[in-house]
């Protein structure tokens, strides 16, 4: 009974392992893959039978693209446009999340669920009525475009998520701050603000892959490559023979990899954080 037993218990383990090893393949390999091409000698990048790793590794394709002053530009607009994006979203919803979070006003569940519903609508439902506002603001083909657009699906998404952190938190602390004589404000920003730091980097982070990885926007309302994004930027790249109509393979696998490499550090970084963000809540008591 007990060899039986064990035996079940060994195979119920090797069947775990295994189907955990898959799954990890299957969500590392495109990124190998990426990696691969990008170290593989144009020539040889749809040689048959395949290679999973190249037997002449070059990091030329590396250099071409940080000689490449469009690109260059480009990591910096996104820098710029994904860095103001989160302050924004995290500014403006961190207020209005603390107003729908902690009082009771007329109309407080319907302002909650447009919000949630803004967030369920895909991106070109709304391209039209967003390139008529850019147009009649005069920011097309401007950084500040891609910053107002981009903000109409990460505001949401903060506003709803910060909410949460708020409704969690026990009216005792806010009574304490009152009676110490502490504002409304001074109580939003010295008390109940820091112990929403879980919720603030969860949010931010996601955020920022967001507005870091959007292409759709960035292709529409900007026009000049000074004003690329790195995904409009790869987009765009120009292939190797000129007047050429063949795909820089290599350079684009190799700005992939360069662009990832920053959320992967932020997620490192932060995964303290995002765990205690993602989990807050789960448990009561």
């Amino acid at each position: 009974m007990d060899g039986a037993r064990s035996t079940r218990r060994l195979i119920g383990r090797v069947g775990f392992y295994l189907l955990l090893a898959v799954i990890m393949i299957y969500l590392i390999f495109p990124f190998y893959w990426a990696f691969r091409s990008s170290i593989t000698p144009d020539n040889a990048l749809f040689a048959t039978p395949v290679q999973y790793f190249p037997e002449n590794p070059t990091l030329d394709n590396y250099v071409r693209v940080f000689k490449d002053g469009n690109f260059m530009r480009a990591l910096l607009n996104s820098a710029i446009v994904a860095g103001s994006v989160t302050i924004l979203s995290l500014l403006i919803g961190a207020f209005a999340s603390y107003a729908l979070g902690r009082f009771r006003f007329a109309g407080r569940t319907p302002v909650l669920y447009i919000v949630l519903s803004m967030t369920m609508f895909p991106q070109i439902a709304v391209l039209g009525s967003l390139y008529k506002m850019v147009n009649s603001l005069h920011i097309y083909n401007t950084l500040w475009a891609l910053i107002l657009t981009y903000m109409i699906f990460t505001l949401p998404f903060t506003v709803w998520v910060l909410t949460s952190f708020f409704q969690q938190m026990p009216r005792e602390l806010e009574e304490a701050a009152y009676v110490d004589g502490a504002t409304p404000f001074q109580t939003f920003y010295r008390v109940l603000l820091p112990l929403t730091a879980p919720g603030l980097v969860t949010t931010g982070l996601l955020a920022f892959i967001a507005a870091w990885n959007e292409l759709l926007y960035a292709l529409s309302f900007t026009q000049t490559p000074n004003h690329y994004t790195v995904t409009l930027a790869i987009f765009r790249f120009e292939p190797d023979t000129p007047g050429g109509f063949e795909i820089a393979w290599g350079r684009i696998m190799a700005a992939t990899i360069i662009i990832t490499i920053p959320l992967v550090v932020l997620t490192l970084i932060f995964q303290r954080r995002i765990i205690a963000g993602l989990t807050a809540g789960a448990v009561k008591g």
